[in-house]
């Protein structure tokens, strides 16, 4: 009685377990789906989708893993994750370089609930299929070196001397055309001398310094001209003192008494002098010493 019950007891525990792993594989059957490859034909270094529906609960979010780069396979960027009916669809951007069949494997794909919890789906393999950008024609292509430069067998120095002698002839012949002949600049226009403000129209103006400094000027320019080292940058006594030692006979005190006096009215310390005769005289002295 007690194997009876012992045998009964062990089919009932197997019995168990057989479920458990049935059901477990059927919710894993569930959950997992194939990945789906957009295109299905697709040529070396085309844009490859591999996409794949991860059913999940309200509120479950998912984060899929980063894809490695392989030797034939490499991705071309970050996964995206869109939103689906019955969970989120994980796709990844690859490229193959060289053609054929090739298996992938994808990385994990992680399941993240509102409560914080967190769970990860297999990634599983991926098959696709990529053709060739080589015709058929060529089986076995080979590579090839670069082609040597193409050259004459034989060199013609004739035809580069004429070359040159008609760039010359055209540059000869560029120069002359262009070359302009010297212009003929013609002559200045007489432009007439302005002539002298009078004297009177200064002293009606209410410039009489501007009459004396004139007086002033024209005479020791005259002073000058009769005795070079009388010259205009010395003061009107020094000046009259040099005009003395080079001639003696000259009227100095009547120069120096109207040098004074135009100083003085150059100077406002002359106020009330005539100044117009001043000027007259001034004028006159420079006609008898350099006439």
């Amino acid at each position: 009685m007690a194997r009876r019950h012992m045998a009964s007891g062990s089919a009932r525990v197997s019995l168990l377990i057989a479920l458990g792993v049935v059901a477990s594989w059927r919710r894993a059957t569930a959950q997992v789906s194939p990945w789906v490859v957009i295109p299905l034909r697709a040529s070396v270094g085309d844009t490859i989708w591999l996409a794949r529906e991860i059913p999940v609960s309200a509120g479950w979010r998912v984060r899929p893993g980063k894809l490695e780069a392989h030797e034939d396979v490499e991705p071309l960027g970050d996964p995206d994750v869109l939103r689906s009916r019955a969970g989120w669809v994980v796709r990844y951007p690859i490229a193959a370089w060289t053609p054929g069949t090739h298996t992938l494997v994808l990385p994990l794909v992680w399941e993240l609930a509102p409560d914080g919890r967190a769970d990860s789906t297999a990634g599983g393999t991926a098959t696709f299929t990529v053709a060739s950008v080589i015709p058929d024609s060529l089986r076995e292509p080979a590579p090839r070196g670069p082609l040597g430069p193409l050259r004459e067998g034989r060199r013609r120095p004739a035809v580069l001397l004429a070359t040159v002698g008609i760039a010359l002839a055209l540059l000869a012949a560029g120069v002359a055309v262009r070359r302009r002949p010297p212009r003929a600049v013609p002559p200045r226009p007489h432009l007439p001398a302005e002539h002298e403000v009078p004297d009177v129209r200064w002293i009606a103006a209410g410039e009489p310094k501007a009459v004396a400094t004139r007086a002033t000027w024209r005479l020791r320019r005259a002073l000058a001209r009769v005795a070079p080292t009388a010259h205009v940058a010395l003061a009107s006594h020094e000046c009259l003192d040099v005009f003395a030692r080079a001639r003696p006979h000259a009227p100095l005190a009547e120069l120096r008494e109207v040098l004074e006096q135009l100083d003085r009215v150059a100077y406002a310390a002359g106020q009330g002098s005539d100044v117009a005769a001043i000027a007259t005289r001034a004028r006159k002295l420079a006609k008898e010493v350099a006439p």
